[in-house]
């Protein structure tokens, strides 16, 4: 059996781009036939507008709507741009309200209020319902439409209540229990109502549940979710009043996209939001250039300190030769704590609390590298050169260790209780910092040692 999540091969892809080339939309619409939806997702990053366009017009309408919901929001975006206007407001109010809100935030506000104003009166309801709650709350990418249970119901009665609410409901496999004030006391799966003997109570067949507040943090919301392994978590209000439901297949793409974003500020970019392929040259200079800009002119810091022991490196001049390898064992060295740090708060392992022990941690860490580095580099450079420069070596490669693991270690808990994204303070600034202080740590365990 094929698989339907890999991406289209070679052999597919040709023609689909030799229909594209000549617009022979019956060759296109035959070579499209075979692929999953993910598939033609694939194919689709991989054109330009106008292409995009001819393609996704000859899927047929529930293939359309499948691909429509798979594709990053920026595309969903561009589509709409080239898309008639009755074809964009058929496919926008097939949408969940949860993914007609995502699209709107994309949308000029022009466009989107247009969209609005043509849903019907009660989808217009639900998704100014999400549209209510501040953008990156979980409220935003909660879906509105969930089917719930009261506890006094039989499992013969919830069964009857989940079938009439299929064709409307983001999932029924796991329900939220209310009472009469909507207050949500449980949740209970299909399975379970399934399994339960004729007669049963929901009540007795309930479990304590898991929610998330509408208002907090869409990526705690969708960890929590992955972290319970449940296929769906509850959101309440204030109140811990039914307001929504989490899926877990939303819960992974806010997931993804948070991941992406962090692993592009840890190497001194801003995220691209959206497939590589089909991001402009100049969106993808705009994403970079800034943070080059900033550590350029944090580099001019090592320049000022080479610049203040230039006297000391024309006695030595041995000394210049491993001034790339002590900033480059530094740098990595605190990226290293970084990028630990970094994913362990995204995680929930730690917060800004446990400050004291990261330290701790990372101090006995980056001794213990400092240490093995040290030793390793004495007794080579002590064989190549003399002892004098095997101990100056040897001594800042401890202390350059120990310090920017320790630094590496603290800065994501510092920028998260500062409320600053924990991956803009690690890598790049850390890079810089250590290129810095390395350096005057260098020169200074030199001077002392070998008394120039």
């Amino acid at each position: 059996m094929a698989d339907i999540t890999a991406p289209p091969t070679e052999a597919q892809l040709k023609p689909i781009m030799r229909a594209l080339e000549v617009l022979d939309l019956s060759a296109l619409t035959a070579s499209l036939q075979p692929l999953s939806p993910i598939q033609v997702v694939d194919v689709l990053e991989r054109l330009d507008r106008r292409e995009q366009a001819v393609l996704y017009r000859v899927l047929p309408k529930d293939r359309a709507l499948e691909v429509f919901e798979v594709l990053d929001a920026s595309l969903q975006r561009d589509l709409v741009g080239a898309l008639q206007d009755d074809a964009v407001a058929a496919l926008f109010a097939d949408l969940d309200p949860d993914d007609r809100v995502e699209l709107l935030d994309e949308l000029p506000a022009k466009v989107a209020g247009r969209l609005l104003h043509g849903l019907p009166p009660d989808e217009r309801e639900l998704t100014a319902a999400v549209l209510g709650y501040p953008q990156g709350s979980i409220g935003r990418r909660m879906s509105p439409e969930v089917v719930s249970v009261r506890p006094t119901m039989t499992t013969a009665e919830a069964l009857t209540r989940v079938s009439s609410g299929l064709t409307r409901a983001e999932t029924v496999y796991t329900l939220p229990v209310v009472d009469e004030e909507r207050e949500l006391i449980g949740v209970v799966t299909l399975r379970r109502l399934l399994a339960a003997p004729p007669g049963t109570s929901v009540a007795e067949v309930m479990r304590p549940p898991h929610w998330a507040r509408a208002r907090e943090s869409a990526e705690t919301a969708a960890r929590r979710c992955a972290d319970l392994k449940v296929l769906a978590l509850p959101v309440v209000d204030n109140e811990t009043r039914l307001v929504g439901i989490l899926t877990v297949d939303d819960a992974l793409r806010i997931l993804e996209s948070a991941d992406s974003e962090d692993q592009a500020r840890i190497s001194g970019a801003e995220p691209l939001r959206r497939p590589y392929l089909t991001a402009p040259v100049v969106n993808l200079v705009r994403t970079r250039v800034v943070w080059l800009l900033v550590l350029a002119i944090g580099a001019t810091l090592t320049v000022q300190v080479l610049e203040v022991f230039e006297a000391t490196l024309a006695e030595m001049v041995a000394l210049a030769l491993f001034v790339p390898l002590l900033i480059g064992t530094g740098g990595n060295t605190g990226n290293q704590a970084a990028t630990t740090v970094t994913r362990a708060l995204a995680l929930g392992d730690v917060g800004p609390r446990d400050l004291g022990k990261v330290l701790f941690r990372e101090f006995r860490v980056g001794l213990s590298l400092g240490l093995l580095l040290g030793g390793l580099a004495f007794a080579v450079t002590s064989l190549v050169y003399d002892r004098s420069i095997g101990t100056v070596i040897g001594v800042t490669l401890v202390s350059l260790c120990t310090m920017a693991a320790t630094v590496g270690g603290a800065m994501p808990l510092i920028a998260r209780a500062i409320r600053v994204d924990p991956a803009v303070f690690s890598n790049p600034f850390i890079s810089t910092f250590v290129d810095a202080t390395g350096l005057l740590i260098y020169f200074m365990v030199a001077k002392a040692v070998l008394g120039i």
